[in-house]
C-alpha cells in the first residue's frame, strides 16, 4: 500500500514550507519565528490559506511577514518503470 504523502507527490501536491514571523502579544517590539511544513496545491495554496486564516482568526500574536517556499518532492524525470516493480530510493 502506498504512502498517502506519496500519493498526494504523485497528483501534483508538493512540499510548501513557511517561515512566519509574528509579533509577541505582551511584547509587541518582539518578533518571534514559527516555521510550518504540509503538502499543498500550486498555485492556489488551500492549506497555506487555511492556516494563516486559522492563525489570524485564533492566535493572538500578530503576523508581521510571511515567507514561503514550494517545490515538487518527485517528479516525472526522477521515476522510472522497471517491469513490473517500483523501486524508490
Amino acid at each position: 500500500m502506498a504512502d498517502r504523502d506519496f500519493e498526494r507527490q504523485l497528483s501534483g501536491w508538493s512540499l510548501t514550507t513557511i517561515e512566519v514571523l509574528y509579533r509577541l502579544p505582551d511584547y509587541r517590539g518582539l518578533i518571534q519565528s514559527f516555521t510550518w511544513q504540509e503538502y499543498d496545491q500550486a498555485p492556489r495554496f488551500p492549506r497555506l490559506k487555511s492556516f494563516l486564516d486559522y492563525w489570524t482568526h485564533n492566535i493572538e500574536g500578530p503576523i508581521h511577514s510571511v515567507r514561503f517556499v514550494n517545490c515538487p518532492v518527485v517528479g516525472a524525470a526522477e521515476m522510472r518503470y522497471v517491469g513490473s516493480e517500483w523501486r524508490l530510493h
